[in-house]
């Protein structure tokens, strides 16, 4: 039980950890620039996707969908929580500083982006036929075609 909780705290991390250097690089790199802050937003964003669609892959090759998925949406909740209160604070700034409704948005897009990356993983290791249950059934396949134990007679 622990190795999982240390799982999900290590993904939590990462992810988190991807939002503060973002909001560094914004803070002391394009202070003042919109489009730039754009374009590092949305990088941020795409090296989540990518992060959980690995993690997707990753868990999914030896642990069944309702296990790793449990897990990675725990990983999501925390570090969109850190994300959304922590965050902004590391850089100078209070959480609700734009208004409310971009604290709303930036969750909405945060939620988006890491589900479809790690639907994309899922996805990904499904159409390869490398994932849990497919490897599963594959060997349920070959065990049934695989000739029966001779008996020996005495």
């Amino acid at each position: 039980m622990g190795q999982r909780w240390r799982a999900v705290g290590a993904l939590t991390i990462a992810l988190f950890a991807v939002n503060v250097v973002a909001r560094l690089i914004i803070r002391f790199g394009f202070d003042g620039d919109e489009a730039a802050a754009d374009r590092v937003t949305l990088g941020m964003f795409v090296v989540i996707g990518l992060t959980l669609a690995g993690t997707a892959i990753a868990w999914g090759r030896s642990r069944p969908p309702a296990q790793w998925g449990a897990e990675i949406a725990a990983a999501i909740g925390i570090a969109l929580a850190l994300t959304m209160f922590v965050g902004p604070l590391l850089v100078g700034r209070s959480p609700f500083a734009d208004g409310s409704a971009t604290f709303f948005w930036q969750a909405v897009l945060y939620l988006v982006a890491t589900s479809l990356g790690a639907i994309l993983g899922h996805l990904v290791l499904t159409t390869l036929g490398r994932d849990y249950r497919s490897r599963s059934l594959q060997r349920y396949a070959e065990s049934g075609t695989a000739k029966p134990r001779r008996i020996v007679r005495r």
